[in-house]
């Protein structure tokens, strides 16, 4: 679903009128696509914030630009990181119909088994989908997942009209056995050995000293 938005040409540029632009609560932003010229706006700030973070990173803006209808595609936004306020917004053009290609988040639903270490080896998928039917995200459930279950790309279940652009044999999650601390340890030396790294001997004597102290009682005065 698109956001409206009402949104007012823009014919001052540069540093200086984009200060202006905020200082009034605004947006300035630009369309490009469609072998058109690009189209220069200022946006509200809020309502605009507000859509987008409705719409997530590929949220459709249908602006309206003094009684003409855009449907706008985020493509890139830029957020001052100290104020986290919106400076500027880069859209694509849009019909509804039109197939476009977009990056999309993946989201991790439930738990997987005990002692199972899950790891996202891909965190966003490349689909094709109506612009007006971009999903937010695409989820994949884990819940009681156990060690060894590898979920790929082929595996994912994509609404309907959203068609994959990612070889079938990515993977996109990866679940392993939780090591013990004594199989890192072991891990470790074994990488030491092979690199040709000696722990030197008075580092392993305080390490036993250390142990033994632990276990023995104080001694009575």
């Amino acid at each position: 679903m698109s956001e409206k938005i009402t949104a007012e040409t823009r014919t001052e540029f540069g540093k200086g009128a984009a200060r202006r632009i905020r200082r009034d609560n605004k947006v300035p932003a630009v369309i490009y696509g469609h072998g058109n010229e690009p189209i220069h706006v200022t946006l509200p700030g809020h309502s605009t914030m507000m859509a987008l973070k409705h719409g997530g990173v590929n949220a459709l803006l249908e602006l309206d630009i003094e009684g003409t209808t855009q449907l706008a595609l985020t493509k890139q936004v830029q957020v001052d990181p100290i104020k986290r306020v919106l400076e500027h917004i880069d859209f694509v053009a849009v019909v509804k119909g039109e197939k476009v290609t977009v990056e999309v988040p993946v989201h991790l639903n439930g738990e997987a088994a005990r002692e199972t270490l899950v790891v996202t080896e891909t965190s966003t998928i490349q689909l094709e989908a109506e612009a007006t039917h971009i999903p937010e995200f695409v989820e994949v459930d884990i819940e009681g997942a156990k060690a060894g279950t590898q979920i790929h790309a082929s595996d994912l279940k994509l609404p309907p009209g959203s068609v994959l652009l990612l070889d079938a044999d990515t993977l996109i999650v990866n679940i392993t056995e939780m090591q013990s601390q004594a199989s890192l340890d072991a891990e470790l030396e074994e990488a030491e050995a092979e690199a040709g790294i000696e722990r030197d001997e008075s580092e392993n004597d305080v390490d036993e000293v250390g142990a033994q102290d632990s276990t023995e009682a104080p001694a009575a005065e």
